[in-house]
């Protein structure tokens, strides 16, 4: 096994790791939502601080259920997902081009009457 196929079964485990082990050990049981986002987090702890609160801003679009939302959420992250994967192909593309040109070009003309 070489050692970038090392490194990334490592990575691959660790972020398998990351995923799996608060469900295994049970973290977040203790609340009613256990795995909320940072959002729904932060105002609970405002409203506890400070019950008078009023937003300064209110969302542009509120989406009609939760499915929806997460669908939304899910949509933007494959779009941005897609976008680096385009933007790290297009890279390696060029760069395996640029290669092979300096490689032709080294090798000089393939016609061996060119020169004549």
């Amino acid at each position: 096994m070489s050692r970038n196929a090392k490194i990334n079964t490592l990575l691959l485990a660790l972020v398998a790791a990351l995923a799996v082990l608060p469900l295994a050990l049970g973290l977040g049981d203790h609340k009613e939502e256990p795995f909320t986002g940072a959002d729904a987090e932060a105002e609970t702890a405002i409203t506890e601080i400070e019950p008078d609160y009023e937003p300064w801003f209110s969302p542009l679009y509120e989406p009609p259920s939760g499915e929806i939302e997460s669908a939304l959420f899910s949509l933007q992250a494959a779009l941005g997902a897609g976008v680096l994967a385009y933007y790290f192909g297009l890279r390696r593309g060029r760069r395996q081009g640029e290669q092979r040109a300096a490689v032709r070009a080294e090798a000089g003309p393939s016609d061996p009457g060119a020169d004549a």
